[in-house]
């Protein structure tokens, strides 16, 4: 039995933006559902499911989606702005500047 994903609200809302981001790249390009399943390597419910922003599918999925429409550079953006991250480092870096002194 598959484990339920629970997302906070923020979380469902970017899954849904996405979903229709890919669901919109699909259309332009004037390519089925059953074409980017096949091309993907997943199944048809599934890509619907990516589609709708559903938090179950795996990242493994959304990556085959993205390399079949083509947008598979994005996927390395994934985390990459990472502000909070840097400031936090600094301020680590901070601290340590001032114990050694």
């Amino acid at each position: 039995m598959k484990k339920a994903v629970l997302s906070s609200p923020l979380a469902k809302r970017q899954l849904r933006q996405m979903g229709d981001n890919i669901k919109n790249a699909r259309l332009r390009r004037k390519l089925s559902l059953r074409a980017i399943a096949q091309r993907a390597g997943i199944s048809l419910n599934t890509l619907v499911t990516l589609e709708k922003g559903a938090p179950g599918v795996s990242i493994g999925a959304i990556a085959n989606v993205l390399h079949a429409l083509g947008l598979a550079e994005h996927i390395s953006l994934l985390g990459q702005n990472d502000a909070l991250g840097r400031k936090l480092q600094d301020l680590e870096l901070l601290s340590k500047r001032k114990a050694s002194r």
